[in-house]
């Protein structure tokens, strides 16, 4: 007599049986999900050792062979239903941390495993999107006309313990499930068309259009804003919405951003401490307080440019600072407040000064002057036939936006620039290398490397 087995070797008519009843089940009791289809890192990009060009679309490809990381990924055009079952669970707000976490929001879905392979030509792989149609949110807080859909990226698929059957062979995929964010790996998914229902192709200007229709046009999506005929893309059109527009947080998450900067900038304009709100009493070379009698002699200095040239009036007579005995003389030469970062390039008592990127001529004793083409700038004072350094200007402000960054037509148009920009770049970005005991140092390189420990002999 045979034994008694329930497995078999081969996948025989128990298998087909139970396979086809699975698969019966999730027809019945399943939801529709969508599957936008991993492609692979694709090809437009510049061939470098760790990052190879790819002749063909290849799902197992890896973009970056440094970071193992696939950047920019590749999406199938056409999207595949299949069924699937899950567990609803409540999402609840955790509010024993600090701040606001949302539980539950990993989903574990299950799918049938020939299934799956016979509609996707393939499995189940990590990089795959879903979308839940079910779970779309027509109710929206914001001024939209879509629903909000609801995408998921699966991040692991592995065999599902409860479809082992008792023949001991596997018929169901368990896909763990993540919300999807905006980032650059899913660009080819939100980059699409919030609207694509409305889609009427190219644009054809002897076809009349309604308001919500969507055509293509120069290689650009537009949304009709009125009834149109024989009017290309123009005044009663705008650029369709697309994916990203109405689900990222970005625009949102920049304004919170743009606006603590602006207060942490209100609160603490420039970094270290400010000291001209201070007065400093001059001194005389043994430190006693230094007396200066009231005069009203009047010491003509000639004015000059930012380049150190004469200034003429409309007449063509040079043009003369006055200063006042007192006023030159009374000055202290350095500010009497030590500290961290407190050189702002403003001479002690709100003394007058001049600027510029060279010295002016025939300099008056005790005379200021602020070169701004020093990095930082830098304040002198003419004394005893000679300019001094007084201090640098280093209270700068802490963000990094430029000129560039707040002019008209920007992202942050209206905002005030930054004048550190630079510097921190440079200071990121440091190519510079010094002479030390004959060889050449790299100024950054990493701790391990400048910190080398010793033998101990």
């Amino acid at each position: 007599m045979p034994r008694l087995s329930l497995y078999r070797p081969e996948k025989g008519n128990d298998y087909k049986f139970i396979d086809k009843t699975a698969w019966e089940m999730f027809q019945v009791g399943g939801t529709d999900v969508l599957i936008h289809r991993y492609l692979g890192p694709g090809s437009s990009r510049e061939e470098t050792p760790t990052t190879p060009t790819y002749t063909t679309d290849d799902p197992t490809n890896i973009q970056d062979m440094l970071f193992l990381e696939n950047r920019d990924r590749k999406y199938d055009p056409d999207v595949y239903v299949l069924r699937g079952v899950y567990n609803v669970n409540d999402v609840d707000f955790n509010l024993s941390q600090f701040g606001l976490f949302l539980q539950n929001d990993t989903l574990f879905i299950t799918f049938h495993i020939n299934d799956t392979v016979e509609k996707l030509g393939r499995k189940l792989i990590a990089g795959d999107v879903i979308e839940l149609p079910h779970l779309k949110d027509e109710y929206a807080l914001n001024d939209l006309n879509y629903a909000l859909k609801r995408f998921y990226v699966i991040e692991d698929v592995n065999r599902a313990a409860e479809g082992f059957s008792v023949t001991w062979y596997p018929h169901l995929y368990r896909a763990k499930c993540k919300p999807l964010v905006d980032a650059q790996e899913f660009k080819d998914i939100l980059d699409a068309v919030a609207g694509e229902e409305n889609n009427k192709g190219e644009y054809n200007a002897d076809s009349t259009y309604f308001p919500g229709d969507i055509v293509s046009y120069n290689g650009e999506k537009y949304e009709a804003l009125a009834e149109t005929t024989s009017a290309p893309p123009g005044g009663d059109w705008k650029l369709a919405d697309t994916l990203k527009d109405i689900m990222s947080t970005y625009e949102k998450e920049m304004q919170i951003t743009g606006a603590v900067l602006d207060q942490a900038e209100a609160d603490a304009p420039q970094s270290g401490y400010d000291t001209t709100k201070f007065y400093t009493l001059q001194r005389d070379e043994v430190g006693n307080a230094e007396l200066v009698t009231a005069d009203d002699t009047q010491l003509l200095i000639p004015s000059t440019d930012a380049n150190g040239n004469p200034i003429y009036d409309d007449n063509g007579d040079e043009v003369y600072t006055s200063y006042t005995a007192d006023m030159v003389n009374a000055n202290p030469e350095m500010s009497g407040y030590d500290g961290y970062l407190v050189g702002d390039g403003v001479p002690p008592n709100g003394a007058p000064f001049t600027q510029g990127i060279a010295f002016p001529m025939n300099p008056g004793d005790g005379q200021f002057h602020l070169r701004t083409d020093y990095k930082p700038t830098r304040l002198f004072i003419f004394k005893k036939g000679r300019w001094s350094k007084v201090e640098d200007d280093v209270r700068m402000t802490m963000s990094n936006l430029g000129p560039s960054d707040v002019a008209p037509g920007a992202d942050f148009a209206g905002h005030d620039a930054r004048t550190n920009k630079d510097l921190k770049s440079t200071f990121i970005n440091n190519t510079n290398e010094q002479e030390i005991d004959g060889k050449t140092v790299k100024e950054k390189q990493s701790l391990s490397k400048a910190l080398k420990p010793e033998a101990d002999e």
